[in-house]
C-alpha cells in the first residue's frame, strides 16, 4: 500500500476520533520547500468542527497521526498547514525498492553534450574537506546526467597560471629567502599558501598607506607597487619570458 494511502487512512481515523467526522475527503500535497516536512495536510476545513484555532487543530491532528504512524518522526503547523516529516529510513526503503524493481529514467539528454567542471580548487591553497564534498557533488551530477542520456565531459581546470599564482611568486622572491618545502618542513602547497598570505599582508599595508596619503581605495589598490610588479610578472609569464 502506498504510504500516502496509509497517511490518508490515519488522518480519517484522527478526524473521526477527534471530531466525529466520518466522511471527510482527504488529500495531501508536497510540503513547500520553505518549510520542514515531506507531506502537508490542510486543516482549515476542520476548524469549525474543532472550534479551535488552525494551529491548535493542526497540533491535535498531528499528534494523533504521529502516534499511529512510525514513519513520521515529527510534524509542524504553519497557520493551517500541517507538515509531516518522514524518517530517513523510510526514504532509504523507498530508494531500495526502486533500485530492486527498476526505475524508468527519461532519455532526455540523448544526442546532447554537456560539460561539467569540478572541482577546480584554488592552487594557492591546500585542499580540504570542502573539496572532497565538491568532488562528490560533481561526480554525482555527472552520473545523473549520464543516466539521462547526456554525453558528459568531465573537466577539472588546473588553474595554475594567473595573477593569484604570481602573488605567491612575488612574495616568495621578496621575503622567502630561498625557503623550500624541505627547509621549512611543510608540504609544497602549504608553502605556496604561506606566501599567498604574505603577499596579502604586505599589499594591504601598502594600500592602507596610500589611502592615508589621500588616494581613493580603488585607486590605491591599482597603483600599489606590489600589485604592479605582480601584473608585470604575469605579463612576462604569458609572453613566455623564461626568467619568470
Amino acid at each position: 500500500m502506498e504510504f500516502v494511502t496509509v497517511l490518508a487512512d490515519k488522518t480519517k481515523a484522527a478526524l473521526a476520533h477527534l471530531y466525529n467526522v466520518t466522511d471527510a475527503k482527504i488529500s495531501f500535497e508536497k510540503t513547500n520547500a520553505n518549510f520542514a516536512g515531506d507531506y502537508t495536510f490542510v486543516v482549515f476545513p476542520f476548524v469549525r468542527l474543532s472550534k479551535k484555532s488552525p494551529e491548535a487543530t493542526g497540533e491535535e491532528i498531528g499528534a494523533f497521526i504521529k502516534n499511529e504512524v512510525p514513519e513520521i518522526t515529527g510534524f509542524n503547523v504553519v497557520k493551517g498547514f500541517l507538515n509531516f516529516e518522514l524518517s530517513d529510513n523510510y526514504w532509504l526503503e523507498v530508494a531500495q525498492k526502486r533500485v530492486i524493481n527498476g526505475v524508468s529514467i527519461p532519455n532526455i539528454g540523448a544526442g546532447k553534450k554537456v560539460v561539467v567542471e569540478y572541482s577546480s580548487p584554488n592552487t594557492n591553497k591546500p585542499l580540504h574537506l570542502g573539496h572532497v564534498r565538491n568532488n562528490v557533488l560533481g561526480l554525482a551530477m555527472c552520473e545523473i546526467l549520464a543516466a539521462n542520456g547526456y554525453d558528459v565531459i568531465k573537466n577539472n581546470l588546473v588553474n595554475d597560471r594567473g595573477i593569484h599564482i604570481c602573488k605567491s611568486m612575488i612574495a616568495w622572491q621578496k621575503w622567502g629567502n630561498g625557503e623550500t618545502p624541505e627547509s621549512a618542513g611543510i608540504k609544497g602547497d602549504h608553502l605556496v599558501g604561506k606566501y599567498y598570505v604574505e603577499f596579502d599582508k604586505h599589499y594591504r599595508a601598502e594600500v592602507k598607506a596610500l589611502v592615508e596619503k589621500g588616494l581613493a581605495e580603488e585607486t590605491a589598490k591599482n597603483e600599489a607597487s606590489l600589485m604592479q610588479e605582480t601584473r608585470q610578472m604575469l605579463q612576462k609569464w604569458e609572453d613566455g619570458d623564461e626568467t619568470v
